[in-house]
């Protein structure tokens, strides 16, 4: 009776604590306005940890990198555009973009604050954006925002760990209570020291709890927090406008035949000026974007045109494609006829026929050491500057998705880095120019592959013969 007695204790206590770690303080409904950040901390961690990120690329040096380096990609230039004003306005156009979608969170959580002017958030940040008008002066200066990001760094690093700890409880707790639920009498005299330490690890797992609340966003009031957020967005807003040099005007940031062989085989195509590419669009829609608000702006210019992979919804497919193809490449002596059917299977349309136009007429040969030479040599530069644009596109694909999934953000690859506003036709000759190749260094392979062999055979033949001769 007495370890049943206990067992009922114990039972009521675990009860009672584990529904105050779920209800966590209820606050009076006259105070609502000055509550906690309470369990909304994880979501706001994830605003913080995408700020902290894109502070960072709008430093000095990234500026530098991204003018000098990222829209100067070789596979940029050629099939998305050569246009250096064109290319600025659509990293502007995303960052903003990045920040607009954050803005309208924060938006949504200043709605729960006292201060009058946080509650009007996003009416400020609108006028800010179309105006420059700043009347609280939200705008922190760069060693401010600096050290408000080393601030936000330590919140997010802290309420993740925080995020953990609590998983880690439940844990505990669920199992604490699949030990109390047994009836039976003997295992639960068994498991009397098991309960004893269950209960110990609980009952430190709630001390860190507590403590890390107090050093997280947990218990800050909202009012706090949500000013913290504001400043943020309201300094990395000014700071993208002055990286990029971008006024009120909303325009654009101001601030590149051989005879066949006796097989009949298809040539790389020697002309490097195949694939580029000017602007996507013209000056005068540029200039329709400029009587609108900012974010609609740079909404607009991240629309693609028709012209391009992401309006037809194929970047995501030719990334795969030629990620693919990279690999055949580069080891074509591995590639089986059922890789190579599947490998045809996932081209539309459109490349069918133009790989039929490009093959037609070609024969059955390809025995030409030279020529295969040369269609290697030709596939390693398509694939220098086609690949890096095919990878960015999965990366930045996955990035998004990840930042769905954990609330963290990466500004590592732009959508200009990428095939999303590749020209259509374009990038369709280049992928058909590889397959052509592919076709031929695979062909290649595989008669001198048959030819080794039947030298081989009839070489162990003659040795044969030569043997059962001597014998």
């Amino acid at each position: 009776m007495a370890l049943e007695t206990w067992l009922f204790k114990v039972k009521s206590a675990i009860s009672h604590s584990f529904d105050s770690v779920i209800t966590t303080n209820p606050i009076p409904k006259s105070s609502k306005k000055s509550t906690v950040i309470g369990v909304l901390a994880f979501e706001v961690a994830g605003l913080m940890s995408k700020l902290f990120h894109l502070w960072p690329s709008l430093s000095d040096k990234n500026i530098v990198k991204l003018r000098n380096e990222s829209i100067s990609i070789e596979g940029v230039r050629k099939i998305v555009s050569n246009d250096e004003s064109f290319l600025l306005g659509l990293a502007c156009a995303e960052m903003a973009e990045n920040l607009r979608i954050l803005a309208k969170s924060v938006s949504r959580l200043s709605k729960r604050c006292s201060d009058g002017n946080l509650r009007r958030f996003e009416r400020l940040f609108d006028e800010f954006a179309n105006s420059g008008h700043d009347p609280n002066c939200w705008v922190l200066s760069c060693k401010e925002m600096e050290a408000k990001n080393k601030k936000m760094d330590r919140y997010v690093t802290v309420t993740a760990t925080l995020y953990k700890e609590i998983e880690e409880l439940t844990t505990l707790e669920n199992g604490l209570r699949k030990i109390l639920q047994c009836n039976d009498h003997e295992q639960s005299t068994k498991n009397e020291q098991k309960i004893m330490d269950l209960q110990q690890k609980i009952f430190w797992q709630r001390q860190e709890i507590k403590y890390l609340k107090e050093r997280s966003i947990w218990n800050r009031s909202f009012d706090g927090v949500v000013s913290m957020l504001v400043r943020s967005v309201f300094t990395i807003l000014a700071r993208i406008k002055l990286v990029f040099g971008v006024g009120h005007g909303y325009g654009y940031p101001a601030s590149l035949p051989r005879s066949l062989s006796a097989s009949a085989t298809v040539h790389p195509t020697e002309n490097p000026n195949n694939f580029v590419s000017g602007p996507l669009m013209s000056s005068s829609a540029t200039t329709k974007l400029d009587h609108q608000g900012f974010f609609e702006s740079n909404s607009k210019l991240l629309k693609p045109p028709e012209t391009t992979l992401g309006a037809s919804a194929l970047a995501l497919h030719y990334a795969n494609l030629i990620i693919v193809m990279e690999k055949m490449i580069k080891s074509p002596q591995l590639v089986g006829v059922d890789a190579r059917d599947d490998l045809y299977s996932m081209l539309p349309n459109s490349i069918r026929c133009f790989l039929r136009s490009r093959l037609k007429g070609v024969g059955f040969s390809a025995s030409d050491p030279l020529l295969a030479g040369e269609w290697r040599d030709a596939l390693g530069r398509i694939l220098g500057w086609l690949s890096p644009l095919a990878h960015n596109m999965i990366k930045w694909q996955s990035e998004r998705s990840f930042e769905q999934q954990n609330m963290v953000a990466k500004t590592n690859v732009l959508l200009l880095q990428t095939l999303f506003f590749a020209n259509k036709d374009k990038t369709e000759a280049a992928i058909t120019e590889l397959l052509v190749g592919l076709n031929y260094i695979w062909r290649f392979e595989r008669e001198m592959t048959a030819k080794a062999l039947f030298e081989c055979a009839n070489f162990n033949g003659v040795l044969m013969n030569n043997s059962q001769k001597s014998s």
